[in-house]
């Protein structure tokens, strides 16, 4: 592995969509709060979501572009570890690729694909009743994914970059980013994280989503 270097971002406002970067700070993240990163914040994005951006810091410099995961907050997996998805342990596969190669996690305020925590419990029940991931949101009146990337495409060019390698199993990420301008050079996928409760919804995304997961 080459030598690695710090990430040097330019804080630029975009008139093709205004946003800019709002305000940007140091922390330290992962498990054991020991790995180097930013936290950005954002002027002008599409909605009043509070989407940030983590940035961490060194990246290898045989690598043309950043590594970029966009992370749909989910607070059942993220924060409580839930057995019924496998955000968190994507999150934290991502946060160690990235502790080593740098980066750019894109977190966006998008609970449930789009349709909220209270009725992303709701999808649950109906889930425990029987009905898959979409077939609940479905049943309830939403469409099988709500999320618009939009958003992540104006953080990326907020921060001058238009060429990523894009942390995902989700064809409509990759299919969403460019179509809003963002060069996809490689797709990389995360590990199957199956456990206790969370094969059948990752069965689902496989066989509905098209996700890339090795089942």
């Amino acid at each position: 592995m080459n030598a690695a270097t710090d990430i040097t971002i330019t804080e630029t406002q975009v008139s093709k969509n205004m946003a800019e970067v709002r305000a940007r700070v140091d922390f330290k993240v992962g498990l054991q709060s020991n790995i180097d990163a930013e936290i950005l914040s954002f002027h002008g994005l599409k909605t009043d979501k509070e989407h940030v951006a983590v940035i961490f810091k060194h990246a290898d410099q045989s690598q043309s572009a950043p590594l970029v995961r966009m992370h749909s907050e989910c607070l059942t997996g993220d924060v409580f570890h839930s057995s019924r998805c496998d955000c968190g342990e994507q999150l934290d596969e991502t946060i160690n690729r990235m502790a080593e190669s740098g980066g750019i996690i894109l977190y966006l305020r998008q609970e449930g694909r789009g349709i909220g925590l209270y009725n992303k419990i709701d999808a649950y029940k109906l889930q425990s009743q029987g009905m898959n991931t979409y077939e609940a949101n479905n049943h309830l009146g939403f469409g099988d994914d709500l999320r618009d990337f939009t958003e992540a495409a104006q953080m990326l060019t907020a921060l001058g970059i238009n060429k990523i390698r894009l942390v995902t199993n989700n064809p409509k990420k990759v299919r969403e980013l460019q179509e809003h301008g963002i060069e996809i050079e490689e797709v990389v996928n995360t590990s199957a994280h199956i456990k206790e409760g969370n094969e059948g919804y990752l069965k689902a995304k496989v066989s509905h989503g098209k996700h890339k997961l090795p089942l």
